[in-house]
């Protein structure tokens, strides 16, 4: 059943390689940092295979109950630059710009995803942040993901699908940054020390017009 959903994805390797992105022309360096370990991130190269990672992205986009939440910046209350949704177990509500957040129940169409992300990356996760970029001019800004609900290391498996978009990270103590191209069907892991050295952001690109949704997995702390 899982094997049916996942390609024989390519993983990316320690170094630097040239690619030509999407839109522009510019070129960009898609690297891991030299000063962490490899397996703390982890690209898994168009792992979902392709009919199954468009007929998700499709159901989706027109299945699911997006939301475009108020948060506090600066002391004043704004929209999100992106819709989203919060999917998971029932204790597992969460703390985010002063509110809490009830999650949604499971969509049945989600589980078999779950399980092959879990067996993937070989952790157990009760909860996705689903992120819907409507086009270039929706972002998320630098951040980690170190809240007290996910623990020590936390690990984060993210998937891109829709339009390519560029995904950054920046050293929290040295003056450096590096960046991946997020495909559709692309795994993500992050785990280890990965929140506690680096920030990371997906920035705008206003020459894009698609959409693209992110999952990011995680494992969240029961409620009391």
């Amino acid at each position: 059943m899982l094997q049916a959903l996942i390609s024989g994805s390519s993983v990316s390797k320690l170094g630097a390689k040239l690619k030509q992105h999407p839109y522009g022309n510019r070129l960009s360096y898609v690297v891991l940092a030299e000063d962490i370990k490899l397996e703390d991130i982890v690209h898994h190269q168009r792992w979902l295979k392709a009919e199954y990672a468009e007929a998700l992205y499709r159901q989706s986009l027109s299945g699911l109950p997006w939301q475009q939440h108020t948060i506090k910046l600066f002391g004043k209350a704004c929209l999100e630059p992106r819709l989203s949704l919060w999917i998971g177990d029932a204790n597992t509500a969460y703390r985010y710009s002063g509110e809490w957040r009830k999650p949604m129940p499971w969509p049945s169409f989600l589980l078999p995803l779950k399980l092959a992300v879990q067996q993937k990356s070989g952790h157990q996760f009760n909860s996705v942040l689903l992120n819907y970029y409507r086009d270039g001019h929706d972002y998320m800004g630098w951040h980690s993901d170190n809240e007290k609900q996910l623990g020590k290391h936390p690990v984060i498996a993210s998937l891109s699908l829709g339009h390519a978009r560029r995904f950054l990270f920046r050293n929290k103590s040295k003056d450096q940054q590096h960046e991946y191209l997020l495909e559709q069907g692309d795994l993500l892991v992050m785990k280890g020390l990965c929140q506690d050295q680096w920030q990371h952001s997906l920035p705008k690109a206003l020459r894009v017009k698609q959409p693209r949704i992110n999952f990011t997995f995680r494992y969240t702390m029961p409620n009391d």
